[in-house]
């Protein structure tokens, strides 16, 4: 697998082209995770545990402080489950864990994610993911 490229946060063209599309409604973001085996503070060592942890523990962190603040802006998580190897896609590709989490729209989505309280634990999200995705999606059927 080519890890010479991560992803863990957007870029401002991404940004862009996601808050210009146009959306109306409801969006779904579909999150693929792959966890450190070791979360790195190094960027944010004032969230830092005393004791190393994985990944994993690390994003449960950062899912315990994000839950109370994604609910306030009527966000919700419709789906979270452990992932594994493709069925069909790359063999060399593996993602850790899926989420799929409902905003009801792309302003309630900017107000979570700008939200400075929010914010003050996002290190917990870096430290734990060696890459990721974020696909906006928009329900076509009813």
């Amino acid at each position: 697998m080519d890890t010479s490229q991560t992803y863990l946060e957007p870029t401002q063209e991404s940004g862009r082209a996601f808050f210009t599309r146009g959306i109306a409604g409801a969006v779904v973001m579909l999150n693929l995770l792959r966890f450190r085996a070791v979360a790195d503070y190094s960027a944010t060592p004032e969230l830092a545990p005393a004791s190393p942890i994985s990944g994993e523990a690390a994003y449960r962190l950062y899912m315990e402080h994000t839950l109370p603040f994604l609910k306030a802006s009527g966000g919700e998580i419709l789906f979270h489950g452990r992932g594994g190897g493709f069925l069909i896609g790359p063999s060399d590709e593996r993602w850790d864990a899926a989420l799929l989490v409902r905003q009801s729209s792309v302003a309630s989505f900017l107000e979570f994610a700008s939200n400075q309280d929010y914010l003050a634990g996002i290190g917990h999200r870096l430290a734990a993911l060696e890459d990721s995705r974020l696909l906006p999606l928009v329900e076509t059927l009813a």
